[in-house]
């Protein structure tokens, strides 16, 4: 029940889900790790994901987390069914919560789903989505790829970000989506962008909320919710330090962030080789 909760990205996104698993439970210590020195895992293929996310999880197993959170889009949809086979703990990934948070939500109509290139060419939210009984004309997804940056330099309500919305989100509009999945952790700091060129009526499916919700059923179901009543730590570790660390992790997490660790490739690959079994 004490052990903490381990939470890995490609780089510094998922903060918004360690943000809202801090948010939702407030007595468990988190750990999280971002492979800072190797992002973004969006533009990268299916093996080098894997393979990086074997690392990562390995990483946290080895600090002796209860529970690995992916909070990467695309490590979830390449990695996920091979980490629930290699790893000793539970695991979670973004996208089932996600898809279940837009079925949820969505009032009959079309569901659109946004991300980088790898999530959404990976198919799996559509996937998801059809498995629950959507139609293909029901479903459509756009890739982001900019959207990450302008996040990153804290671009939300520019002029620059309102011309990639309107380039990237215009054929999503024009499917009349009544629910649109951010299929990106970066992509809830642009969330009012979003709602002024989709209008207020189309509900927005934040991935970290919906991840954060799942963990939260999952420990309970496992009876590893944390007992104590102190209030949970939380710990960072990344393979590298952004000069902008400061200021874009303060950004994404709400508060700043205080005693990182930093780790070599060397330990990461171990990690990964200790977990047994193939990549």
């Amino acid at each position: 029940m004490r052990a903490p909760i381990g939470v890995f990205d490609s780089g510094l996104g998922g903060l918004t889900v360690l943000r809202a698993l801090h948010e939702r439970l407030p007595h468990e210590d988190l750990l999280y790790f971002g492979d800072t020195a190797r992002v973004p895992y969006g533009t990268k293929g299916e093996k080098t994901v894997r393979a990086f996310a074997r690392q990562d999880a390995g990483l946290l197993v080895a600090r002796g987390v209860k529970m690995v959170v992916v909070a990467c889009n695309t490590a979830s949809a390449f990695a996920l069914d091979h980490l629930c086979d290699v790893l000793p703990v539970p695991v979670l990934g973004v996208i089932e919560p996600g898809v279940r948070a837009a079925l949820a939500a969505t009032r009959g109509g079309t569901i659109g789903v946004i991300g980088t290139s790898g999530t959404i060419r990976s198919g799996r939210y559509q996937q998801g989505l059809a498995a629950a009984g959507l139609g293909p004309e029901r479903i459509v997804a756009a890739e982001c790829p900019l959207f990450v940056p302008l996040v990153e330099e804290g671009l939300g309500g520019h002029a620059m970000t309102r011309l990639a919305v309107a380039e990237y989100l215009r054929p999503v509009r024009d499917a009349h989506v009544d629910t649109l999945i951010l299929g990106c952790t970066h992509y809830p700091l642009l969330s009012a962008d979003i709602e002024a060129f989709l209008g207020s009526d189309v509900r927005l499916v934040d991935s970290a909320e919906a991840l954060a919700t799942a963990a939260c059923g999952a420990l309970a179901a496992a009876g590893a919710l944390n007992d104590g009543d102190e209030p949970g730590r939380l710990s960072f570790i990344l393979s590298d330090i952004p000069w902008k660390f400061a200021e874009i992790g303060a950004r994404f997490l709400g508060k700043p962030i205080e005693g990182v660790e930093s780790v070599g490739l060397d330990e990461m690959e171990a990690a990964g080789h200790a977990l047994g079994g193939q990549a």
